[in-house]
């Protein structure tokens, strides 16, 4: 069976989306991430897999000609492929062969940000990823409510594309997620350079981060950016993380 989903393919080179603005460190670091991690999903490395060294190609193929900066497109698949990152310690031979599969099912060049992967492509990854790793009922449930939770914090164009991403700023590499995580910090191309900012102010959780560390109260920054006392403490949280 073959199922049509809207794809990264549209989109103009020259579309906000696919502009290199990221370096590694700052992709990993939004996307919380382990920067050696990051950097192993886009260019690739020598996999032990099945019994023999093999190179393992890019599980994320990088907008920037040169191959220096992540787009905010790249950013959204390093924080998708981090949901299963954090479920299977396994290698990126195994997750790409369940991409491949399902970008196969439904014709994308990219599935991770398809808008079909959000729905059915969902419980085609987990069901191919389930054969290549052997795991239990309870871990496809587990890895299905995890992928869920972090596709929630994609907010998509009427094509079916991501625009927006509230990136998680409070829990470690390894702890849990949930989906009440605050959704204060969002990362948009097109608010703040693509920087972190605090959703429907622009303001950059940098410019916050900087002026607490030189000194000011919460209260002072609460009263110059006209902000409330969460949305100040969670820019504090997001950038000293």
């Amino acid at each position: 069976m073959r199922m049509a989903g809207k794809h990264a393919g549209s989109i103009s080179p020259t579309d906000l989306r696919r502009q290199p603005a990221y370096t590694l460190a700052e992709a990993a670091r939004y996307a919380r991430v382990p920067q050696s991690t990051l950097r192993h999903w886009v260019t690739g490395r020598s996999d032990q897999s099945m019994g023999r060294p093999q190179r393992s190609e890019p599980l994320i193929s990088m907008d920037d000609p040169s191959g220096r900066y992540l787009s905010f497109l790249n950013l959204v698949e390093a924080h998708i492929l981090n949901s299963i990152r954090r479920q299977h310690g396994v290698s990126l031979y195994k997750v790409r062969q369940a991409l491949d599969y399902v970008k196969d099912t439904f014709q994308v060049a990219r599935p991770l940000i398809a808008e079909a992967f959000q729905t059915d492509g969902v419980d085609l990854f987990v069901e191919r990823f389930d054969e290549l790793i052997n795991a239990s009922r309870k871990g496809q449930a587990a890895m299905k409510e995890i992928l869920k939770i972090y596709l929630q914090r994609i907010e998509r164009d009427p094509s079916g594309l991501p625009i927006c991403l509230y990136p998680f700023t409070r829990e470690s590499n390894l702890g849990p997620v949930t989906d009440s995580a605050p959704r204060v910090v969002v990362i948009s191309p097109s608010v703040s350079f693509g920087r972190p900012s605090i959703a429907g102010t622009g303001i950059p959780v940098a410019a916050i981060y900087e002026r607490y560390k030189a000194g000011d109260s919460i209260l002072d920054l609460m009263q110059d950016f006209r902000l409330e006392t969460s949305e100040v403490e969670e820019a504090i949280r997001s950038q000293a993380a």
